[in-house]
């Protein structure tokens, strides 16, 4: 059996892209075959009447004339109907192959192409080509798909090989998408480990931690209260000092904590009665500064169905936020409340605080992460992080809109 180049003849590459015609080119010259270039369906047309060539390899989609209307013309040429036709393809649609067909197209090669698959395409159509002559019983039928009529005219040859290709070709995605399935089992499975350790190395330090600075509180309130009329007043801001930071820094272990464990948290859900939660939690605040005027505005009867315990840290960290962030105004509103955004019911709680940028809003729930002009409010930056992970373990959205100046709003559904 004759190979192309062995016979003189050569293959023809139709592609408007300059790169990707060099790099099928040296694919092909790599193999000992004959390559020669087209840039549009024009030029060959006009490079086929001059030297014809025993394979044409065409891109479809290409500025004056598409690869099927480029085959459609080869193919009407009785001159030329003998030249098989390479398709390259996204293969996205079933219409490609039957406007494949209907052209009267050889084979299919979906791009980008396998070099391997590629080859064996072209060396199969090498052997086919010899047979075709001697079978060739074209005629046509009509087809009807999609609300269209297709008049197929390839013979049955050319319908069996490009119906193969497509099916082998079929075949080749299944297999890479089985293995990019695979390989990213294999990646969440080596993500989840880390996360596993890094949690559990988190909450081995932050557990480490409390200990000692229980101790350190201790110690700290002891020398105050024992011996507090026997130092001046530097020392007892020293001692203040450190009670006050050691308490920040357990209430931080405790943010560390909470958020370590949401991961692996058991949800148990029931019907929680957000309205009479949030009261208690407003309560709560009122206690701790009860110089402020603030006015709590919530909502009756709203209940949600969710874990309890997570569903208070949500409120807990919601309002507290607002609760913070007014710290300096005389006039404070913090609402909580429902209302419908798109036709679906979402938690909302409200402030006339300092707001933010929106411009910076993708940061508000990141760990750790605080906004400009909000560091001279007491925080780790992990409260917001918190909430989040509790929505969305609940399977729920949680967002914000704000305005310098104007105080914020955070939405949240469950």
């Amino acid at each position: 059996m004759e190979r192309l180049n062995e016979a003189g003849e050569e293959i023809l590459i139709i592609e408007d892209s300059p790169t990707q015609a060099e790099y099928l080119r040296d694919i092909l010259e790599r193999h000992g075959y004959r390559v020669s270039a087209a840039a549009n369906g024009r030029k060959a047309l006009a490079a086929i009447a001059v030297r014809k060539p025993a394979l044409i390899i065409s891109d479809i989609i290409m500025p004056e004339m598409d690869g099927y209307e480029l085959c459609r013309r080869i193919k009407a040429d009785e001159r030329n109907r003998d030249i098989p036709v390479i398709l390259l393809t996204s293969l996205a649609d079933p219409r490609d192959v039957i406007r494949g067909l209907e052209c009267g197209a050889d084979n299919f090669i979906t791009k980008p192409y396998n070099e391997v698959y590629l080859l064996s395409r072209i060396r199969h159509l090498e052997m086919d080509r010899f047979q075709s002559t001697r079978e060739n019983s074209r005629g046509e039928l009509e087809i009807h798909f999609g609300g269209q009529d297709y008049l197929i005219t390839a013979d049955r040859r050319q319908i069996v090989n490009l119906l193969l290709s497509t099916y082998e070709t079929a075949i080749l995605k299944n297999r890479e998408l089985n293995k990019a399935r695979d390989e990213l089992y294999e990646l969440n499975a080596q993500l989840e480990a880390a996360n596993r350790e890094l949690e559990a190395f988190g909450y081995t330090i932050s557990h480490d931690l409390r200990n000692p600075l229980n101790v350190i509180s201790s110690y700290s309130q002891v020398i105050t209260e024992i011996y507090g009329d026997r130092l001046d007043e530097q020392c007892l801001e020293y001692v203040r000092e450190i009670t006050s930071r050691t308490f920040g820094m357990s209430k931080l272990i405790d943010a560390l904590l909470n958020f370590s464990i949401l991961t692996h948290w058991e949800i148990k859900r029931d019907v929680v009665d957000l309205s009479s939660m949030a009261g208690v939690i407003a309560g709560g605040l009122r206690m701790t500064e009860p110089e402020r005027k603030v006015r709590f505005i919530i909502a009756d009867g709203l209940t949600a169905n969710g874990d309890k315990q997570l569903l208070r840290l949500v409120l807990e960290n919601l309002l507290g936020n607002a609760w913070k962030y007014t710290a300096k105004k005389e006039e404070v509103c913090i609402e909580f409340g429902v209302t419908i955004i798109e036709g679906k019911s979402y938690f909302f709680v409200r402030d006339n605080g300092p707001g933010f940028d929106m411009a910076h809003a993708d940061k508000l729930f990141a760990p750790f992460q605080r906004l400009q002009g909000t560091k001279e409010f007491k925080g780790h930056g992990i409260g917001l992080a918190t909430v989040q992970r509790i929505i969305q373990r609940h399977g729920g959205r949680i967002w914000a809109e704000g305005e310098a100046g104007k105080g914020a709003t955070f939405y949240f559904s469950l």
